[in-house]
């Protein structure tokens, strides 16, 4: 028994300093952040020169397309800052839209654009409708239902009639137009006699 008790308490405290070399480890790790979360502030983590593009629908085809000049990617929004940008939209039995402005911003996981400063957004003309011009330092466009919207002061001109108002909605899908606060209404002659023979096309 003498023969083995230096061995005995050789591996006993070869097993304390395993005890204790663990316990040592685990209150390490559970005291000093190893990695702390990253802190997101307001600077670009990647950006581009002039760029384009390009989302689709589930055949394959070319729904909206957005480009410009140039774009910047902030962490903290999760958003694209983008100069110049052009966006267009030709929604599967859809009149073709196109959105231009100094600035704008794709945000919402891509889900919305803000055209800002010097806004301007054009339903182009078809054989069953009128030129749709609409101007605002503001434009929020959703390509995801073909919506435009704005709370500020907008000028709607329609073939040769103008509104100007104040907060404006406009369905490309359902070619409704709706003005919050309309303060000045110049409606044509010749778009006075298409209201009134039935025509399903906008009217300011």
């Amino acid at each position: 028994m003498k023969e083995r008790m230096p061995g005995l308490v050789a591996i006993l405290l070869l097993g304390l300093l395993v005890l204790g070399t663990w316990w040592a480890s685990d209150y390490a790790l559970q005291s000093i952040q190893i990695d702390p979360p990253r802190r997101l502030t307001h600077e670009r983590d990647s950006w581009s020169g002039a760029f384009v593009m390009v989302r689709s629908d589930a055949r394959g085809q070319a729904v909206n397309r957005l480009e410009g000049t140039a774009m910047e990617h902030f962490p903290d929004t999760d958003s694209y800052e983008i100069d110049h940008p052009r966006a267009v939209g030709h929604q599967p039995d859809s009149p073709v839209t196109v959105g231009t402005a100094l600035h704008g911003e794709l945000d919402q996981k891509g889900e919305r654009i803000v055209l800002t400063g010097d806004a301007h957004l054009q339903r182009l003309a078809t054989p069953e409708s009128k030129l749709l011009d609409v101007r605002s330092e503001k434009l929020v466009i959703e390509p995801e239902h073909d919506l435009v919207h704005t709370d500020q002061p907008a000028v709607v001109i329609h073939g040769t009639s103008t509104l100007r108002g104040t907060g404006m909605r406009y369905d490309n899908r359902t070619r409704q137009l709706t003005v919050t606060a309309g303060s000045n209404v110049k409606i044509s002659g010749e778009d006075q006699a298409a209201r009134t023979s039935g025509q399903k096309d906008p009217q300011p």
